[in-house]
């Protein structure tokens, strides 16, 4: 039914898909990787196989017993079974690299799963004189022998193993890859299937090149994984390799860089169409490991990755990498100085989960930081910052969370007001501090909750008529930018004060000088429709961000708190006098009400009465205290008064 002509069509279009699979894997200059040669020599098995299979359809299976056609025939014949016995086998090494479980295959179990690959390739190669796959008799041609079945049973198993590995990486495989992997296995079963049924009809190789076509465009083609702007692995290629090593149990030293002065950096020497990380980095960063074993997930962070079996020195890699980048870098017609954290960590010992490793990625190293290299117990921020993340996500049903009041005063030290502040008291882990848990609330979605329960506390205690018949003017209530952001925000402020039936201009929100000078402008629309409806809004901590004059303008505050670094700096130098008169000046002359923070002695006292602010805060009147202590507090002020 199928004759030559056939056939050799068949072979001729194999040959042309491999051919086209190998130059386009050139051109891509997908060879440096340990699965990329394994592809290529799997394509050069199917090379090897369409040519023989080209020399079957011109010749057939019967040319005879003498000549160079005879010699062609048995050449091409050997060729086969000898390439062709090793196809099933490396594709199953592809997909153990593809896994992640490549290092396994050292051990002298996982050799164990060779064996029917050697046994079958020690026929194929002594075929000439056992004659076990195949024999070749004048008159009857071509006969396939007992060990070609040997050779299907041996390449059925590493199809199975191959099918193994995949599913129980199923999870961290990109979908993608899944579908390239099931249309390669589906098309070379049917191949095979129908080969095995229809010996005549010679379309294996050709299902397994159109196959491996496949397996070229969705998993040889990195496009997905690949940040083009810095040429290194991206953050989702970083999630996909990491979930497949902890899955296949693959020990690993990983190094994080925290560059944390790449803006600056950025902004003197870079422009739009260049990459900091690219330009400066990148042969720095490959002369340590393959280009592949780099990872960028952000812009300002690097992750390198060191095979536990491969590199034993990964501590000493650390340490040359933290010493780099305390010398400079010359860019351009620029000296560059990085400020690098260098974190050294191991899987699956210190890294457990994707999740952990993307906590030491996204979140900052520890202030008080003056190792070169954090690793081993210098990483217990990781645990806990975990902890803090777990007792967020309890305190609402544990009652955790506390609002403690510090009061504010006039300049003539009468009762003002008083600022609320987030308290949090966990049962295992004692008392937490805003600048702890805040950053992490917000990372992790529950600071919209938390403003909530503050505000709510507020408007409370405030419709109890106390602070009222204490004297306070109104309770200053932080505001975070994210809650700003929210959808229906202005709604939902509303919704709240008005169930309490709370005068609105009791409530005064605090955002910070930080935030205005970045978002101002994002921020103006929700604040004037927060004013519109009679809320006050303070700038807080100005002084210790970027101290944008046009933010205060622009945001239509109404009163403006100075930072308590600024007082304290007056102190110390006359440089820091000069400042703080100069901001007092300029803040007056915008006509906005001013607040000191941090005042703790009289002497701050009266130089602040010379310069003219109107509202203090500080440790000289109260700390921050519960509700009930600063109840007592402002009874005993209101009474000191009358």
């Amino acid at each position: 039914m199928f004759n030559n002509s056939f056939n050799l069509g068949v072979s001729i279009s194999a040959l042309l898909v491999c051919i086209v699979n190998l130059i386009y894997t050139f051109i891509e200059r997908r060879t440096d990787k340990t699965q990329n040669r394994i592809f290529i020599s799997i394509i050069c098995i199917l090379i090897v196989n369409s040519i023989s299979g080209m020399i079957t359809g011109i010749y057939g299976d019967n040319p005879g017993e003498s000549g160079y056609i005879y010699q062609v025939f048995q050449v091409s014949k050997y060729a086969y079974f000898v390439t062709h016995t090793a196809l099933c086998p490396l594709f199953f090494y592809y997909v153990c690299c593809l896994s992640f479980v490549s290092n396994k295959m050292k051990s002298m179990k996982a050799k164990l799963i060779f064996m029917p690959f050697f046994i079958t390739e020690i026929l194929a190669v002594t075929n000439p004189l056992t004659h076990y796959v195949w024999s070749y008799k004048d008159g009857e041609g071509f006969h396939r022998e007992w060990g070609e079945f040997l050779i299907y049973i041996a390449a059925l198993i590493y199809y199975i193993l191959s099918f193994v590995i995949l599913g129980r990486t199923w999870k961290v495989i990109s979908g993608k890859r899944k579908a390239a992997l099931v249309f390669f296995f589906a098309l070379v079963g049917v191949g095979v299937f129908l080969q095995l049924i229809k010996k005549d009809l010679k379309v294996e190789v050709l299902a397994e090149a159109v196959g491996f076509t496949g397996v070229l465009i969705a998993v040889e083609n990195e496009d997905d994984r690949i940040d083009f702007g810095m040429g290194f692995y991206n953050r989702a290629a970083l999630r996909l390799d990491i979930g497949s090593c902890l899955r296949n149990r693959r020990d690993l030293h990983i190094i994080i860089m925290h560059i944390h002065n790449y803006d600056l950096i950025d902004r003197i020497v870079g422009d739009e169409d260049t990459n900091i990380i690219a330009d400066i980095l990148s042969d720095y960063l490959k002369s340590i490991t393959k280009r592949y074993h780099i990872y960028v997930p952000d812009k300002d962070k690097i992750v390198m990755t060191f095979y536990s079996d491969v590199y034993s020195d990964a501590d000493r890699i650390a340490e040359r990498i933290a010493e780099r980048f305390d010398e400079t870098w010359i860019y351009k017609d620029y000296t560059v100085q990085f400020n690098v954290s260098v974190i050294l960590a191991d899987l699956p010992d210190q890294i457990t989960s994707t999740s952990e490793l993307f906590y030491m990625i996204d979140n900052p190293v520890p202030a008080d930081n003056e190792k070169k290299v954090l690793k081993g117990e210098d990483l217990q921020f990781i645990m806990r910052r975990r902890a803090v993340e777990s007792a967020l996500s309890r305190g609402f049903t544990e009652n955790s969370y506390e609002v403690y009041y510090q009061p504010t005063y006039h300049i003539n030290r009468r009762l003002h007001g008083a600022e609320a502040l987030i308290r949090m008291h966990d049962g295992q882990l004692g008392n937490l501090y805003p600048d702890e848990f805040i950053p992490v609330a917000e990372q992790c979605g529950l600071i919209d909750d938390i403003d909530d329960f503050v505000l709510e506390e507020v408007c409370r205690f405030v419709s109890t008529g106390i602070p009222q018949k204490c004297g306070i003017d109104n309770i200053n209530v932080n505001l975070s930018v994210i809650q700003c952001m929210r959808p229906h925000f202005v709604e939902r402020i509303n919704e709240i004060v008005e169930r309490y039936n709370v005068e609105k201009s009791f409530i005064n929100f605090e955002i910070t000088e930080t935030i205005a000078a970045n978002d101002y402008e994002i921020l103006s629309g929700t604040i004037q429709r927060l004013k519109e409806e009679g809320f006050l809004f303070s700038m807080d901590d100005y002084g210790t961000g970027y101290s944008n004059v046009s933010a205060i303008f622009s945001l239509n505050l109404d009163v403006i708190k100075i930072d308590k670094s600024l007082l304290w700096g007056a102190e110390k130098s006359e440089l820091g006098m000069v400042i703080l008169e100069n901001t007092i000046r300029m803040i007056c002359q915008m006509k906005k009400k001013i607040l000191v923070e941090g005042v703790e002695t009289l002497e701050q006292i009266r130089l602040l009465e010379k310069l003219g602010v109107d509202f203090l805060q500080g440790y000289y009147f109260s700390k921050p205290i519960p509700k009930d202590d600063f109840i007592k507090h402002i009874e005993k002020a209101s009474a000191a008064v009358r």
